[in-house]
């Protein structure tokens, strides 16, 4: 019996009952122990006729064995496997453990549970549970979770119940119920239940004050009136504490051979036939086990023993003198079978307590087999356990090294860099990160890049370099510094790494480092301003023809900002080619960088609406990864986007989101592009001085950073902006000062910029124009054609010439309207009819009316997939597809893939 979570009872009817007609819904349960999550789950689960149940309970001797709760799940479906994507079902058979393979995304297999679980479901309503998920092994949660986040239109119900303050980031995003205590009312009604004399109430308001209502500390210690403590004085006893008091108190009736019996069920996690193996060679008598069920404290059901409450199972164990645990863990690792080396690995490091180079040795196997299966967590854990039995002080320092480069793979930055600091520990001359292994530095120096502080991370990537001896190290690490300069956007220090990058990249044997080196430079002069174009254009075909290259995924997002930086016409299709191959690799870690860099093109040339859903799929993986850089970047692109497509609310929300991401984590380049933003949105508004003092920021925060790339200056729209508000001398002598700045770089987009602003102030505007609009063609972006043609015919009609002025604005109406791009469209509809020409404006309709996430879907389904593959692809599931391709339909007013594709072209 359930008693007084009426409201929790309700909430749970409502996501089971939604289950049952084909919408999913994932609901976590937290709170303290002993407050009622176990007991809410097994009362859903009375609920749950016509569903089939698949779930897990996590235990402390398993938390360290990878994808066991994952497999204790999906063992049910596992015959479907073969029925979901090959690359996705190749991942998760190497997890578990079902069919050799090396290492994999780790999001693959999550990408790889979502499918499964939704075949599955295919065949009627399915409930997934999972207990005490604080103790479930890190790698099973985040393949359940990440599939779980992403169950939409399917028969799937998701409960799951954790410890507060252990799973809290775990099931962050999801909904969320936060058990307290019961009321008094409660408290007595559960007393009521338990007890069968009367008590007087100013007992059960101790009660109530002593375990401020938690179910199971009310229910033990109401069985034993006589152990209440006294009232509290100064700081009360923590609950958990209580409750673990009162578990051993339970267990004192016992003798010592139950409590040792006992001790070997909670090392053995239950398994009654190896419990019995155990006791035989401890000259146990497993029969001992009847005094614990008689006691309440454990019962045996089939082949395994269950405890009362894990608390008991911490109680058993607390209790327990160590040397009879150790001499447990040793009796469990001898009795294991041989093929189960990865448990007897970890038993026998429990039942050590001096380094041993055998115990440590199998742990560092038990870390490579974890470490085969992306089992990272567990690798990390199993690493850090043999660098602390190993005898051999290098031996300790390369494992400890390895557990570190594991946690950073599980997105445990961390735990990584607690590792890494015992590492500079202890050094012969007392400072810091004395004789600190290359390795290390590296790994920290990416880290700090990656996660922490941009400017740490840079300094650290230079270290590196020059206490390498490798020049294609060299030139990699270098290479990687720049990365992180861009991001920086600090124009100082790109300068500063140009010349040991060049000395690195012609010293440099492979292919991969001098492209990498190669287009590094080039971004690093073009940041600072001082060229770097001749670089970018040769590192395109190291790019295209390298095998290597093409198949590595972090190499090809890396590589792929060289064409971002020219702004060449065939951008787009490298970068298409590129995202197609990973998300057919189902490499979910590389798709938030690849997103971003695939819409930036699209935003820059004629996608705009697919950009906008490339960016929401960046965002939404890049905060599923823990990607801030690449989360901050994907908000400042699409606040950049949405700016200029009139989406004010969405625009200023991301733009601030960017903003406080890039302030707190020096990703100023996202700051910046985010300002830009907001500066963008203001063009259009009526208040010219507000327009200023935004795009006035952005122009100071530029020249601080030494940013001289004229490519992220706003300064043709703040000429535009000072002569809105009358001071025609400023603009002019800007003007003149950016033409200068962009005609010493030399590419297309930026002197047709400079030479727009130029015909602003120009009293002969139609030479400069002229020239603008040259420029123009030989770059993709569309839109900035188009403000161009728009500035060009505003001039014209203010001149009275408003004949000429006609097809230059038609033209610049045509594509604004194209791109979705409404406030611009309406300027040029009433410039145009200021000419004397009346328009209607087409509407804006079609696949502009498409969530970003209903475009992805009729992108993917008119490519010629089929529901599976696009599922696949985006990581949902296919009833979810199908769910968004109804609306899609119904919104285009179409009914068949070939009008889909039809209408959908436009945006290719």
């Amino acid at each position: 019996m359930v008693i007084g979570r009426e409201h929790e009872q309700q909430v749970i009817d409502r996501l089971v009952s939604a289950a049952r007609i084909g919408t999913s819904g994932v609901l976590a349960l937290t709170g303290e122990p002993g407050v009622g999550k176990t007991a809410l789950l097994g009362w859903t689960e009375s609920r749950l006729d016509g569903f089939r149940v698949l779930r897990a309970t996590g235990t402390e001797p398993e938390r360290e064995v990878p994808f066991a709760a994952l497999l204790t799940v999906l063992r049910p479906t596992l015959d479907l496997l073969d029925t979901i994507a090959a690359p996705q079902a190749r991942a998760l058979a190497s997890a578990l453990a079902l069919e050799e393979g090396g290492a994999g995304d780790r999001f693959a297999i999550g990408a790889a549970t979502l499918s499964l679980l939704c075949r599955y479901a295919d065949n009627g309503p399915v409930a997934v549970l999972l207990d005490d998920l604080q103790l479930i092994d890190a790698p099973s949660v985040d393949a359940l979770l990440f599939a779980a986040r992403r169950l939409s239109a399917d028969p799937i119900a998701v409960l799951v119940a954790g410890r507060e303050g252990e799973v809290d980031d775990l099931v962050s995003g999801v909904d969320t119920l936060h058990l307290t205590g019961l009321d008094l009312a409660g408290v007595r009604g559960l007393v009521d239940d338990l007890l069968t004399t009367p008590v007087n109430e100013d007992w059960v308001l101790r009660l109530y004050e002593l375990t401020d209502g938690n179910p199971l500390a009310v229910a033990e210690l109401a069985e034993s009136p006589e152990a209440l403590p006294p009232p509290p004085s100064g700081v009360p006893a923590a609950l958990s504490a209580h409750l673990v008091d009162a578990f051993v108190r339970r267990l004192r009736p016992l003798d010592e051979t139950a409590r040792s019996v006992l001790l070997v069920a909670v090392v053995c996690n239950g398994d009654l036939r190896l419990t019995g193996q155990v006791c035989t060679a401890l000259e146990l008598d497993v029969a001992q086990l009847a005094c614990a069920a008689d006691a309440g404290l454990a019962q045996v059901v089939g082949g395994e023993i269950t405890f009362r409450h894990p608390l008991l199972r911490s109680a058993v164990y607390r209790d327990s003198p160590p040397q009879r645990r150790r001499t447990v863990h040793a009796a469990v690792a001898a009795a294991l079978p041989d093929e189960d080396v990865d448990r007897r690995a970890w038993h026998l490091a429990e039942a050590l307590w001096a380094p041993d180079a055998e115990a440590a040795a199998l742990l560092h196997s038990a870390g490579e087999r974890a470490a085969e299966r992306s089992a990272w967590a567990v690798a990390s854990a199993a690493y850090e356990r043999a660098a602390r039995l190993s005898p051999d002080s290098a031996d300790a320092t390369d494992r400890l090294l390895t557990a570190a480069a594991s946690a950073w793979s599980a997105g445990l930055s961390a735990r990584a860099l607690a590792l890494l600091d015992e590492l500079d520990l202890d050094r012969p001359d007392g400072s810091p990160g004395h004789a600190t292994p290359l390795p290390a530095l590296e790994l920290r120096a990416v880290i700090a890049a990656r996660s922490g502080s941009l400017r740490v991370g840079i300094t650290l990537l230079e270290q590196a370099a020059m206490a390498s001896e490798s020049a294609d190290l060299r030139a990699r690490l270098l290479a990687e510094a720049v990365h992180a300069s861009a991001f920086l956007a600090d124009g100082a220090v790109a300068r500063r790494l140009v010349a040991p990058l060049g000395a690195a990249v012609a010293a440099a044997t492979t292919t991969r480092a001098r492209a990498m080196g190669t287009v590094a430079s080039g971004m690093a002069q073009v940041l600072a301003g001082t060229g770097g174009i001749t670089e970018l254009q040769d590192a395109m075909p190291l790019l295209t023809d390298s095998p290597d290259l093409r198949d590595d995924e972090d190499s090809v997002s890396w590589l792929l900002y060289a064409p971002l930086f020219l702004r060449d016409a065939d951008t787009g299709r490298v970068l298409r080619e590129r995202i197609e191959q990973a998300r057919t690799r189902a490499g979910v870690g590389v798709l938030p960088g690849l997103l971003f860099q695939v819409a930036r093109d699209g935003a820059t040339s004629d996608s705009w609406r697919r950009a906008a859903a490339d960016y929401t799929e960046g965002i939404r993986l890049a905060r599923d990864t823990g990607q801030t850089t690449e989360l901050a970047m994907n908000l400042a692109g699409l606040a950049w986007l949405q700016s200029h497509t009139g989406q004010a609310i969405d625009c200023r929300s991301h733009a601030h989101e960017a903003i406080t991401l890039g302030r707190d984590r020096e990703i100023r380049t996202a700051e910046i592009w985010a300002l830009l933003a907001l500066a963008d949105l203001a063009v259009c508004g009526d208040d010219a001085d507000e327009t200023m003092r935004r795009q006035l920021a952005v122009d100071q925060m530029l020249a601080e950073r030494s940013v001289g790339d004229p490519d992220l200056s706003p300064r043709p729209d703040l000429v535009e902006t000072l002569l809105r508000l009358g001071r025609s001398e400023e603009a002019a002598t800007m003007a003149g000062r950016f033409l200068a700045v962009a005609d010493a770089k030399g590419r297309p987009w930026s002197r047709a910029r400079a030479r727009r602003a130029c015909a602003l102030v120009a009293d002969d505007f139609d030479q400069p124009f002229t020239e603008a609009l040259a420029l123009h063609h030989n770059t993709p972006d569309t839109f900035e054609t188009a403000r161009t043609e728009l500035a060009y015919g505003e001039r014209l009609r203010r001149a009275a010439r408003r004949v000429e002025a006609r097809g230059h604005l038609r033209r610049a109406l045509s594509i604004f309207t194209e791109l979705g791009a409404e406030p611009w469209a309406d300027r040029a509809a009433t410039e145009l009819d200021l000419t004397g020409e009346r328009v209607t404006t087409r509407p804006l309709g079609g696949v502009a009316a498409l969530t970003p996430q209903e475009l992805q879907v009729a992108l993917l389904l008119s490519d010629g997939r089929t529901t599976r593959e696009a599922a696949a692809a985006l990581f949902l599931s296919p009833k979810t597809v199908e769910y968004h391709l109804r609306k899609v339909y119904r919104k285009l007013g179409i009914r068949s893939r070939g009008e889909l594709a039809e209408i959908v072209s436009s945006t290719r």
